[in-house]
C-alpha cells in the first residue's frame, strides 16, 4: 500500500529516488520474513512452501546437486535443519529493520510509527479477526505423502501456483524483471529538474533553519569558508533536492521590505528567486487591490484556476516556500486577507511543508508571522488539486467574513 501510494502521488522521483529504490529489495525481505515463519509450522503447508522454495531455487543451478532433494526423504529432516530455520526467521527481519534504516536515511524526521488512533484500530481489527477466523495449521509434514489440498496465504504465496503452472524460469524472470522495472521507476521516462538551491553566503549567517526545516536532509551545515564571523554556512545536495523551496521560507533574511535591487536571501531557488516571488505578489495584489491574495502550491489546490472576483492567485512549489514576511507585506501593501491553500494535512507532497507553515503562523516554528498581522485577514485551507469546488467556496467565505 505504502508502495502504490508514493507511485500515485509521483513522489518517487528526482531527489526521492533514494527511497524508491532501496525499498524495492526490503520487498524481497518481506516476503522472505513472511514465509519463513511458515517454514517454523513445519505443517502441511510449511513442507509445500519448503519445497516449491527449493526447486525455484534449483532452476538456478548454483548449488553441486538440488537442494530439493533433501525434502524428498521422511528421514532427512534434522534438528540442524529446523536450528537453521530459527536462525533464519530471526536474522531476516533483523535485516529487514536495517534494510528499512537505510531506506529512511536520506529523509529528514522520518515517522516510522503510525499515528496512534491507527495504531490502536489496527491492532483491534487485528484482534478481532483471529477471533473470527483465527489461522489453523495444517496437519503435521510427510514428506513420504503427496499434499492434497492446501489453504494458501495468497498474499506471501501467490508465487507459489504461478511457479506450479509456469516454471522456474518464467517465475525467475518474473521476480527479477518486476524488481528492475520498479527499481527503474523514478527515471522512466526521465525528468529534467530546475536547479537545485543555491546559497548566498554574504547573506546567509548560519542560522541552521534551512537546515531543520529541509524535509529529506538535502541541506548541510558546515564550516564557514568566506571568512564572515559566522561559524557555520549551509551546503546544498543537490541529488537529494526536490526543489521544494521551503529552505527560502525558513531562511530569516528572504524578506520582502526592501528595495528590489537589494532583494537578495541567504538561500534562494535560481528559477523563482526571491525577487521574481515578489514580482509574482506584486502584480496578484495588483489585478485585485483590497481583495483576496491566494497562495497556493503546485500540488495542491488549483488556485491559478479559480476564477473568483476580488481574488488573485501565486502558485508555488510549495507554500512554505513562502516567508511569513510576505503575509506582512501583502496586508501592508493593501491585500484585504490572504488565503493559503495547500495540499491535505495528511498528503503534503514535500512531507512538512504544510506543518511548517501552519507552525510559522501559529508561532510555534522560526520565521513566524509577527504579531501585528491580524490573524483574521489570514486563512488556511489544506486539500488536495481535485477539490476546486471547496477551495471555491473556502474563498467565497473567507471573503464574506472579511467584509
Amino acid at each position: 500500500l505504502h508502495l502504490l501510494r508514493e507511485w500515485s502521488f509521483d513522489r518517487y522521483r528526482g531527489g526521492r529516488w533514494y527511497a524508491w529504490f532501496t525499498g524495492v529489495p526490503i520487498i524481497w525481505l518481506l516476503y522472505a520474513s513472511g514465509l519463513s515463519g511458515y517454514w517454523l509450522v513445519w505443517d502441511e503447508l510449511a513442507q509445500y512452501v519448503a519445497l516449491g522454495s527449493m526447486e525455484w531455487l534449483d532452476v538456478l543451478g548454483i548449488f553441486g546437486e538440488p537442494v530439493a532433494n533433501n525434502f524428498l526423504a521422511p528421514g532427512s529432516m534434522t534438528d540442524r535443519f529446523f536450528t537453521l530455520l530459527v536462525f533464519i526467521h530471526i536474522f531476516v527481519p533483523l535485516f529487514l529493520l536495517f534494510a528499512m534504516w537505510i531506506h529512511v536515511i536520506r529523509v529528514s524526521q522520518p515517522k516510522i510509527n503510525p499515528p496512534r488512533g491507527v495504531a490502536i484500530g489496527l491492532a483491534a481489527m487485528l484482534v478481532a479477526l483471529s477471533l473470527i477466523k483465527p489461522a489453523i495449521s495444517h496437519g503435521p509434514a510427510d514428506l513420504g505423502s503427496i499434499l492434497q489440498q492446501l489453504n494458501l496465504d495468497w498474499f506471501f504465496m501467490l508465487l507459489y501456483p504461478v511457479f506450479d503452472a509456469w516454471g522456474g524460469l518464467a517465475l525467475w524472470a518474473l521476480a527479477i524483471g518486476g524488481s528492475l522495472f520498479l527499481a527503474a521507476l523514478p527515471w522512466l521516462p526521465p525528468i529534467k529538474q530546475p536547479l537545485a538551491p543555491v546559497v548566498m553566503l554574504d547573506h546567509c549567517n548560519g542560522c541552521g533553519r534551512c537546515y531543520a526545516d529541509c524535509p529529506y536532509g538535502a541541506i548541510t551545515m558546515m564550516p564557514r569558508t568566506d571568512g564572515l564571523p559566522y561559524a557555520q554556512q549551509a551546503e546544498v545536495n543537490a541529488a537529494n533536492c526536490t526543489r521544494c523551496g521551503i529552505c527560502v521560507g525558513a531562511c530569516p533574511s528572504a524578506s520582502p521590505f526592501r528595495s528590489v535591487d537589494e532583494l537578495v536571501t541567504g538561500i534562494d531557488l535560481p528559477h523563482l528567486d526571491i525577487k521574481r516571488m515578489r514580482t509574482l505578489v506584486d502584480e496578484a495584489l495588483a489585478k485585485a487591490p483590497g481583495g483576496v491574495v491566494m497562495v497556493g502550491c503546485e500540488h495542491g489546490p488549483k488556485v491559478q484556476e479559480l476564477t473568483l472576483d476580488g481574488a488573485a492567485a501565486v502558485r508555488l512549489p510549495c507554500v512554505s516556500m513562502l516567508p511569513p514576511s510576505f503575509i506582512d507585506y501583502m496586508v501592508e501593501q493593501g491585500a484585504g486577507g490572504v488565503m493559503i491553500a495547500g495540499c491535505p494535512e495528511c498528503g503534503c507532497r514535500f512531507r512538512y511543508g504544510v506543518a511548517w507553515m501552519q507552525d510559522r503562523l501559529d508561532g510555534r516554528r522560526d520565521p513566524y508571522l509577527r504579531k501585528r498581522v491580524p490573524r483574521d485577514r489570514v486563512r488556511t485551507f489544506w486539500a488536495s488539486h481535485i477539490e476546486a469546488a471547496e477551495l471555491k467556496a473556502a474563498a467565497m467565505s473567507f471573503q464574506d467574513d472579511l467584509k
